[in-house]
Formats: C-alpha cells, structure tokens, sequence
C-alpha cells in the first residue's frame, strides 16, 4: 500500500502556495484575508501573472482531489447532493441586498435588522447567513450579528457579478430540476429543454415574457461579469493584433453591446469595427459607445449593423469576424448556419476567431500535442495545439480547478440544450462550414480558436 498520491497532492499545493506568496510580494502585497473587503491587486484575468494563474488552478484542484480522496465516500456524495442549498441561499441574500444594507458596517449588523429591512423572517435569514458564513460568503461576527467579507462584496447590487450568480441560481436551479425527466421521459412540447418543461418557455422567448423582463435584463448585466471573471479582455493581449495592418477591420458577430471589443478597440487604435446584432440590441449597444466610448463613434472607427445571424449573411470582406460566446448558445445544426452566414462573407485572407469556452478530457493520452479526429479516428498531429496539461496526480484538466467551465456546459445543457465543445467539435464544425483550422490560443479560461476558409 502506498500513500503516494497524498503526498504528491500536499506536496502541489505547498509549492503552489509558495508560488501565490511570491506574486503577491512581488506587487508589495501580502495575501488578502477573507475577512478583508479590499479586493487586492489581482481581480481579472488579463491581471493575474501566468504563474499566480497556474498556482490557484493547482491548489483549487488539489484540495479539492485531497478532501475528496481522505473523507468517506458516502458524505462526499451526500455534500454533493445538498450543493443546491447554497445557490438557493444567494438568491435570496441577492435579491434582498443583503450585502447593500451591510456595506460599511463593519461591524455587522444583526439578523434581525437586515430581515426588517429586506421583509424576510428573521429566524430563516439567521440560518440562511449562518449557512453561507461557515460557506466562507459573509462572516458571523457576532451570535446572529453578520458582516460583509471579500467573497461577499461580489454580491453588491452594482457588481456585475451578483446578476450573473443570479440568473444561475434562477433560471439554472429552475432548469436542471427537470434534466433527469426531459432525459427519461422525453416530450415533443419542451423539445428536451429543462428549462422549456420548467417555464413553458425557450429561455430568450421567457426574457420577452412579463413574468421575465427583470431576468432579461439581468442576463445582460451577468454577461459582462461572465466576460470579466472568465477572461475575455485576453483577447487583447493573446492575438497577434500589432502585426495586423492599419484599418482592419473587425467583425463582432452577435456581439450584444460591445464590452469585449472594446477593450481590444481601446488598446489597438489600429484596427475598425463592425458590430453586428438584433435590432434592439445595436439600439442598446449605440447607446453604451456613445456613453463608454464615445471617440471611436466620433472617429467612425465603429459601424453598428443590425443582423439576425440565423438569417443573414454577415457583413461582407472583414478581415476577422469574432464570434465570443455565441456558438455554446446553440445546438450544432444552428453553429452550422451561423459559421456558414460567416463564411459567405469571407474575403481570401478573413480569418475567423471564435472566443469560448473549449473542453478538456479528463483522461491522459499519450501525447496531448496529438488530436484524434472525430471523423475517421485516425490520429493526426496539430502543431498549433499546446494544451496546458495539470502535473500528476491531477486530472489533466486540472479538476476542480477548472470546474466553471464543466459547469456552464452542465447550465447550457439544461438552460438552452446546448453546449460547450471540445476542440476536436469545433474544428468539425469548422470543416462542415468550410473553415479550416489554423490555431489555438489559450485565454483565461476561454480560449480563442483561429480558422481561414478553404
């Protein structure tokens, strides 16, 4: 018998450890405290040191694999089981600004006060707070007297984030209620969506609804934190884009108001946009441009062009048309048209970027610079493809440590029957829309996939 495996686990996250103290001192900072409400210096990924990045995957992973392999099974499985409680405690706590009534006050205030406030029972706050206190959200500072903490502040109603974990623990916890009964007893009326058999709803018709407008809204607001915590902003540092020519032009395919691309429009002056999207979402975006960025209007370095994408054929001869996280919104049949309404439009040298979430095995191969192909399952070698690969004992894919993304495949699965794809899945999807191809970049925890037409 040999207990080797733990050994290398503690042995990871020491040097992890020892790797996170090192970037933080070396912005003069010590690591912040949960009890602390700074933020400290590392927040976005475009922030974080590539080292820092690699070290907080490792010791997330190997926690989690080491709590994992140390408790019984069985209250693993069961603590696995009870995971809903706590979405379903951060609704409540979100929706009634818990964190907003209990900004400076650092000392707290009691359950009793924040549940008169907010129109709750003040027994059932208490438990609730209490619940996501010994979760590390908020801290009991005193008996039933609770105060905001570092993970906490992410719930201020002004944060983006707060409206993201929202439409997670809304529409997510309505729609994977109902995944195992669209699976074992399918019906023709939801189309196998949970989230259609929860509402009676397609997931963007129930944000025209009455009853979800606020969601709608909030969905918007939830994706730029969405953007932010996963790394979008990378795209500005991860692409080649200072050896582009003057005036190339980008465009953003279904690119909602423009928070991406504009940070790319705002470090690399060299390059134009085209934005294309629903009518009232280029209403929307005009408006945010107008207020954000209002220079690039005045030096008409932007075009806003409503399209449907499903219908359309994108704006003709770009040199690149970026499509960020718009393909894990729709099934393959519906990918297909979308890259093919792209590729109409493609002049010889187009490239397109397609920006998202792609999945890693949770299995070692042989060599992972080798990919197996999905058609004919002869292996064959994509030089461009590094994958980043965790050290052993880890899941290659680094576990726990990249769990976001297995969890937001899980949430499009049962929000809008969708997906998140494998590289392997995008490049077919790539080939049956005549797209080769050519690279992979990694970024954040979204990666940026190159292809040219053929």
């Amino acid at each position: 018998m040999s207990n080797s495996h733990i050994i290398a686990l503690t042995g990871l996250i020491n040097k992890a450890v020892q790797d996170v103290i090192t970037e933080y001192a070396a912005v003069g900072q010590a690591i912040p405290s949960l009890d602390t409400l700074e933020s400290g210096p590392f927040q976005v990924p475009e922030e974080i040191p590539t080292r820092l990045t690699k070290a907080i995957k490792i010791i997330e992973a190997a926690c989690a694999q080491l709590c994992y392999s140390v408790a019984p099974p069985g209250s693993v499985m069961v603590h696995k089981s009870l995971n809903h409680e706590e979405p379903a405690c951060l609704h409540v706590v979100i929706e009634a600004r818990i964190a907003n009534l209990l900004l400076d006050k650092p000392k707290g205030l009691p359950a009793s006060e924040l549940a008169f406030r907010s129109g709750l029972d003040t027994m059932k706050l208490t438990r609730i707070l209490r619940f996501l206190a010994t979760k590390h959200c908020f801290k009991e500072v005193r008996p039933g007297v609770f105060a905001n903490n570092r993970l906490s502040m992410k719930l201020l109603s002004s944060d983006p984030i707060s409206s993201l974990v929202c439409t997670y623990v809304d529409e997510g916890l309505k729609a994977s209620a109902y995944l195992n009964d669209t699976l074992t007893d399918p019906s023709d009326t939801d189309g196998g969506i949970p989230f259609r058999r929860a509402t009676g709803y397609s997931f963007f018709d129930y944000h025209k609804q009455p009853q979800g407008l606020k969601q709608g809204q909030r969905f918007t607001t939830g994706m730029i934190g969405w953007g932010d915590i996963v790394g979008k902003s990378l795209i500005a540092k991860v692409y080649p884009w200072t050896s582009q020519p003057a005036d190339a032009t980008i465009c953003d395919v279904g690119g909602g108001q423009g928070y991406t691309i504009m940070g790319l429009m705002k470090a690399h002056s060299h390059v134009n946009l085209v934005l294309q999207d629903q009518p009232e979402i280029i209403k929307m975006a005009q408006k945010f441009w107008a207020e954000e960025y209002p220079e690039a209007i005045e030096k008409q370095r932007v075009q806003f062009v409503p399209f449907d994408f499903l219908e359309e054929t994108a704006a003709q001869g770009c040199d690149f048309y970026y499509i960020s996280s718009v393909l894990h919104n729709w099934p393959d049949a519906e990918c297909e048209i979308i890259l093919k309404n792209v590729r109409k439009a493609m002049k010889p040298s187009s490239r397109v970027l397609i920006h998202d979430t792609v999945l890693r095995d949770a299995v070692h191969t042989l060599n992972h610079d080798h990919i197996v192909s999905l058609s004919d399952e002869a292996t064959i070698i994509q030089p461009n493809v590094r994958l980043d690969v965790a050290p052993e004992p880890l899941l290659p894919n680094y576990g726990v440590g990249s769990i976001r993304t297995y969890e937001l495949d899980m949430a499009l699965m049962t929000i809008v029957n969708a997906q998140a794809r494998t590289l392997l899945e995008y490049i077919e999807l790539g080939k049956r829309s005549r797209l080769k191809f050519e690279k992979l970049y990694e970024a954040g925890e979204t990666d940026l996939v190159e292809f040219t037409p053929f």
